[in-house]
């Protein structure tokens, strides 16, 4: 068996210093630490239970498979940051039908990032009886 003690999301990004701007300036996130020198040193965030790397340099643009799942107290709040941000929003705040509020953006890269909020009645939170 695998006894993971950590775990991070990697990516390699076209111009890391917009890539940086974006995760660092516009969506907000916290520094957990960096490394290395110059344009292409590293940078660790936060991500709530886990981590995402930004470092190196990619060649070309990544095909756009990676999706990162962020939770946040609120979507509407965030949606209103963001675009103050100048963060393009691919998909407006909207009520699924499984329960979550989901919104959609993308970084620099073209790597898809739903934020999501769970509201308080929704199960993942609310367990009657418990």
């Amino acid at each position: 068996m695998v006894h993971v003690l950590s775990s991070r999301v990697l990516v390699r990004p076209v111009d890391p210093e917009r890539s940086r701007r974006f995760y660092g300036d516009a969506l907000g996130l916290a520094v957990y630490r960096e490394f290395g020198t110059g344009p292409e040193r590293g940078t660790v965030y936060f991500l709530g239970g886990g981590f995402l790397e930004v470092a190196g340099r990619a060649e070309e643009a990544p095909v756009p498979h990676l999706r990162l799942w962020l939770q946040v107290a609120d979507v509407a709040a965030a949606h209103e940051e963001l675009v103050a941000a100048g963060v393009e929003v691919l998909r407006e705040p909207v009520q699924e039908p499984w329960g979550l509020v989901e919104m959609w953006v993308a970084d620099p890269d073209g790597h898809r990032i739903v934020l999501v909020e769970v509201p308080a009645e929704h199960p993942i939170r609310y367990r009657p009886g418990i």
